[in-house]
């Protein structure tokens, strides 16, 4: 995993932020929990994606 993963996430949870304070300031409360919903279900696809290299790895390194 290189530092630019990390950015990534860390870009994702900076947008989403900031979308949602919009968004609540302006009453729309639902559209809000939407969004941070959809970085999180983002993010976590990400990560998903990164465990399974990680399994892959050890999977190869103990030759199973």
């Amino acid at each position: 995993m290189s530092i630019d993963f990390v950015f990534r996430i860390a870009a994702i949870g900076i947008i989403v932020a900031v979308l949602n304070q919009l968004l609540i300031r302006s009453g729309r409360e639902e559209q809000a929990m939407m969004t941070t919903l959809a970085g999180l279900i983002v993010v976590l696809m990400m990560i998903i994606s990164q465990i399974s290299v990680l399994f892959e790895t050890i999977k190869e390194l103990f030759a199973l």
